[in-house]
């Protein structure tokens, strides 16, 4: 089969197809024929290397020293079932599925074996495969964080990065939760956010949220960019700071801030699970979110596909087709 692997660490030139052993299903595991993909700022922090000097070795220790020990990346996708392992019970040859391989990656290829426990799910019948292989990264990262947050109806939210694959997610989850939504991006993509229930939008690039006067009960920092004296200050008293890609030394400066103060960091990895993805399915059926696409990319244009992302201005999610969709 054809797969993309990362040859070393580097640039986007790195990513190369090469052909590979078909992989077959243990008993416990179904093989899935993958039609589609996508590119996430994680596919393009691992290719990279795109981590902090104070997170340089225990990233290489996790990742691999010259390059990633994963080396077919990729952790979103969605596909056919093609073959089940005689003690699956959960799906079934030509199921059409979705699904999130995490930290395992493995997506960037035309088959990929799971366990049939792991974050499987079947494609709601309103998502086409582009579409729901954009569903799990961003979903399940921004419905665990809000939850780690314990958002609750009423709560003031606000959104820095509301136009990525996470930010998109967290709009549209905070508002399902019944919170009050605030959502901060670029200009080109205001309306874009408002569209997805954002009860106010501010510009980063004209406004500072930090100095209308405004206070949130959750302050949810997506990419890691906003301020951190400026997001402790529009907090509430009893307030929570959520941020997706903290590292280290960015947790201790945060807590740091945060002594004699009631005020909450939420930070750290995640850990997907089954329920978050059923989850997510039931509130796609019934319409409460949706996934946003920027740009849909061929296989052979990986290269391209990481060059965008790497921009760090697209909006949504860039997914990757791979086999026919026949």
């Amino acid at each position: 089969m054809k797969a993309i692997i990362c040859t070393k660490y580097g640039t986007p030139e790195v990513l190369k197809i090469v052909d590979v052993e078909k992989p077959a299903p243990k008993n416990n595991e179904v093989l899935i024929k993958i039609f589609a993909t996508t590119v996430t700022i994680a596919d393009c922090r691992v290719r990279g290397f795109n981590v902090p000097a104070s997170f340089w070795l225990p990233a290489k220790l996790a990742l691999g020293f010259s390059r990633p020990r994963k080396s077919i990346l990729g952790g979103e996708l969605s596909g056919l079932i093609e073959s089940v392992g005689k003690d699956v019970n959960n799906f079934k040859i030509g199921d059409k599925v979705f699904a999130f391989t995490g930290h395992n990656f493995g997506a960037y290829a035309e088959y990929r074996c799971m366990d049939e426990n792991d974050c499987i799910a079947l494609i709601p019948d309103n998502l086409n495969f582009e579409q729901a292989a954009a569903l799990s990264f961003g979903g399940i990262t921004a419905l665990q964080f809000l939850r780690k947050g314990n958002i609750q109806h009423g709560d003031k939210v606000l959104i820095y990065g509301a136009s990525g694959s996470i930010g998109t997610y967290a709009i549209q989850l905070a508002k399902y939760f019944g919170a009050e939504v605030t959502g901060v991006c670029s200009t080109i993509n205001l309306e874009m956010v408002k569209s997805l229930g954002a009860h106010k939008v501010i510009d980063y690039t004209t406004t500072d949220f930090s100095k209308l006067g405004e206070d949130y009960d959750l302050i949810f920092d997506t990419i890691g960019k906003g301020s951190i004296s400026g997001t402790i200050k529009s907090l509430k008293p009893t307030g929570k700071y959520i941020h997706a890609v903290t590292t280290p030394a960015t947790e201790i400066k945060i807590r740091l801030r945060l002594l004699n103060s009631k005020k909450k960091l939420i930070g750290g990895t995640f850990t997907p699970n089954v329920e978050q993805i059923d989850f997510l399915k039931k509130l796609v059926e019934e319409g409460s979110i949706k996934p946003i696409i920027d740009k849909i990319y061929p296989f052979d244009q990986i290269v391209e596909a990481h060059s965008y992302v790497d921009m760090g201005h697209k909006k949504g999610n860039v997914v990757i087709t791979i086999n026919e969709n026949k």
